[in-house]
């Protein structure tokens, strides 16, 4: 999970003034709203990618979202989209349990307060839209974060 590739859309944001959250709702309605992941080839599986990356500095800074799919190979990469491959050392593994997206931006609260910042490398973090992250209260929602191996 180190090295994946991705094709989806994208969006250029920030934390601060609490943009992205607005950024980032108007990225997943655009996903859904256009079936963005029917027009997505050689998906790999259907769980849904939600990559940030391109960091201008750390999470206080700019960067670019992501929201796709895995992909086998960014050879077939369709107009209008973006794909990625993202390269990290090493990953460190958080679950978001509870009500989305609620959970997730507790989960990501804890990660900013965590030790963890110190090891992060800000080159590109990921959360993983599987099976379960449409299940309620009972919803979990993998986030991988890269830091130096």
């Amino acid at each position: 999970m180190e090295h994946i590739k991705v094709i989806g859309i994208s969006v250029e944001t920030t934390n601060q003034n609490n943009q992205a959250a607005t950024d980032l709702g108007k990225l997943w309605n655009q996903f859904f709203a256009e079936a963005i992941a029917d027009k997505i080839p050689d998906k790999e599986s259907d769980a849904i990618y939600a990559v940030y990356t391109d960091y201008e500095s750390d999470y206080t800074g700019k960067y670019t979202t992501i929201i796709g799919h895995l992909v086998s190979t960014l050879n077939n990469l369709p107009e209008g989209l973006v794909g990625r491959e993202i390269k990290n050392e090493k990953l460190f593994k958080y679950v978001a349990k509870g009500e989305m997206p609620n959970a997730v931006v507790e989960t990501w609260k804890e990660i900013w307060a965590d030790d963890i910042a110190l090891y992060r490398t800000y080159n590109a973090d990921f959360e993983v839209y599987g099976e379960k992250s449409q299940q309620g209260a009972n919803s979990e929602v993998e986030i991988y974060i890269g830091v130096r191996g």
